[in-house]
């Protein structure tokens, strides 16, 4: 859909993305280029806890008159908080589009802070905190994270008990007038809407420009680590790795590899860890790859005595496809791939995070050159990624029952 899209970045630095298409709804998303890499770490969360107070009122909506306007007008909301930037999105009917770019434009730019609702959303956030603590499956992907990387990488993006304690309201304020300006800002529209309407409202609402955004220190480990707990009868483990920047896109070889190994049922590891062993209930892996970093992961449950079976039968998975991938196999995952990404397109708000995405990435463009990217992946590529997993190069975590 490539024909459809249009792009254009003000003098101010605020970036349009559109896709136009003709079916009558409009996902729709304002995003500013801040996220938990670029907190220092006393103040780790602060993106994530300007985001919830965005939802809590403007100077002429209440929080519930904002998702009236969305709800009432058949739409839906929300919010996402990432390593890399700080979205709001709303999914409306295309002919209450206008209320719902309205109420977008509202919060981010119009947002009061209210003191009592500062204090209530804080015990929410402690609240979510423990939600990711006390949650198994959540634990092990925060805690694979602390292995991977130092600095404020390794903190959840949500923080601490003791950051969360620490920001003060006009903490939050300052960080917000300096972080929400047109050359931070990025707003991303797919569907049955005009785009030169959409620049007349961009030039009405984000006149003049701000400070651009550093990303903060942190440092690549390696580091295998073990926790018990009580309360629990499954292990969960995450073996991970980093995976090479890419200059211009998510590493297609990266994909490849982690999708040929645990991408689905008809993974290698699926069919030799739960298949043939039926040493697990849940195998699954992905790729985490942004602008500053990028990270391979296989996360699996399993029975406590599994764990280091399992754990070498990765490795020894790895040592495979380094060794016997044909190229009859990679064709086949490769036709996957691009088969997950056309189904993927189909829908507008999955094709709006795409096109976002990318543009804190590199430039939403790219997005239509996935499947050209993926065609152009060869065999000893993988194979030599592949060969480069292996014992003292990856991270390693697991929660298990005391």
């Amino acid at each position: 859909m490539k024909e459809n899209f249009k792009k254009k970045v003000f003098e101010n630095g605020f970036t349009l993305i559109f896709e136009k298409r003709e079916v009558p709804v409009v996902s729709m998303a304002l995003a500013v280029r801040q996220g938990g890499i670029h907190e220092d770490l006393n103040e780790k969360g602060i993106s994530h806890f300007i985001e919830h107070m965005l939802y809590k009122g403007t100077e002429k909506r209440s929080s519930r008159k904002i998702a009236e306007d969305i709800e009432k007008s058949g739409g839906e909301m929300n919010g996402f908080t990432s390593d890399e930037l700080t979205a709001y999105w709303c999914k409306m009917p295309s002919k209450n589009a206008d209320k719902g770019l309205d109420v977008l434009i509202d919060i981010v730019k119009n947002s009061v802070f209210d003191e009592k609702e500062f204090e209530k959303e804080r015990q929410v956030i402690f609240e979510e905190i423990k939600m990711y603590k006390d949650n198994p499956r959540m634990h092990v992907f925060d805690e694979i994270q602390k292995c991977l990387y130092g600095g404020t990488m390794g903190i959840n993006l949500a923080g601490t008990h003791e950051t969360m304690n620490s920001i003060t309201r006009e903490e939050m304020v300052k960080r917000f007038k300096e972080i929400y300006v047109p050359n931070n800002m990025v707003l991303c529209v797919v569907g049955d809407y005009d785009f030169d309407k959409l620049v007349k409202i961009v030039e009405e609402n984000f006149p003049g420009k701000g400070e651009g955004i550093t990303v903060k220190e942190f440092d690549l480990k390696k580091e295998t680590r073990e926790e018990e707990r009580e309360g629990i009868d499954q292990a969960n483990l995450v073996f991970a790795y980093h995976s090479p920047l890419a200059t211009d896109s998510r590493d297609p070889i990266a994909e490849v590899l982690i999708t040929l190994l645990a991408g689905g049922m008809s993974s290698r590891l699926f069919a030799e860890i739960r298949e043939k062993r039926n040493l697990a209930y849940s195998v699954k892996g992905d790729l985490n790859s942004n602008k500053n970093f990028s990270f391979s992961f296989i996360y699996v449950g399993c029975k406590p005595e599994n764990v280091s079976p399992v754990k070498d039968l990765i490795l020894e998975e790895y040592k495979k496809v380094s060794e016997e991938l044909t190229l009859e196999e990679l064709e086949e995952v490769k036709e996957q791939l691009i088969g997950n990404y056309h189904i993927s397109m189909e829908d507008s708000q999955s094709q709006m995070v795409g096109l976002l995405g990318n543009e804190i990435h590199t430039k939403a463009e790219d997005y239509y050159g996935f499947e050209e990217d993926i065609r152009n992946v060869q065999l000893e590529d993988v194979k030599k990624m592949a060969s480069e997993v292996k014992e003292g190069e990856f991270s390693f975590f697991s929660l298990v029952p005391k």
